[in-house]
């Protein structure tokens, strides 16, 4: 029976000792060492526009639904007219400073994750356009909910202006 060993040599590559039953000694050549195997090279995996896409998506959702932010600043809209509005003043004065301000300031609030939404979304879109000349291929559900990201932005910026305008529910007429 013959004793086989393993050792490496000074360039990393691991070689084979073999002794056979007639005692000679023979070595073969193995693989390279486990740190001097070369990778494939790998291109950018595209994380960031994957995170920026959903970043997008989630933008557009909130510009939809409204934001903590909005909701304080109305609140805060809110307050400010109650304390310019005399007592004394007409309702029409009133709604405005109280209700409608606040309205136009959650308006203004939507608008902005809207068009930050938006904004997000196209860059997502056109960056391979301007990345390595090789790699111009987004995965699909980056460009798919990047596109999500655009339409949602699209749409609360609509709602948002439409708000703002009193197009879209506006303040009631006070007599």
């Amino acid at each position: 029976m013959g004793t086989k060993t393993e050792d490496e040599t000074e360039t990393g590559i691991t070689t084979a000792t073999t002794a056979g039953p007639d005692g000679q000694v023979t070595e073969q050549p193995g693989e390279p060492a486990a740190e001097d195997r070369a990778e494939p090279a790998e291109g950018p995996s595209g994380v960031g526009q994957g995170a920026a896409a959903v970043v997008s998506a989630a933008l557009g959702l909130v510009s939809l639904t409204g934001s903590w932010l909005g909701t304080v600043a109305a609140a805060r809209e809110t307050l400010v007219g109650q304390l310019r509005t005399a007592a004394d003043a007409g309702v029409a004065t009133q709604v405005k400073e109280i209700y409608g301000d606040a309205w136009h300031t959650s308006a203004l609030w939507g608008g902005l994750f809207a068009l930050t939404a938006l904004i997000v979304g196209a860059v997502v879109l056109v960056r391979p356009a301007f990345g390595a000349p090789g790699r111009t291929a987004q995965a699909p559900w980056i460009k798919s909910v990047a596109w999500a990201g655009v339409a949602l932005g699209v749409v609360g910026l609509l709602l948002a202006v439409l708000k703002y305008t009193d197009l879209l529910l506006g303040l009631p007429a006070t007599g």
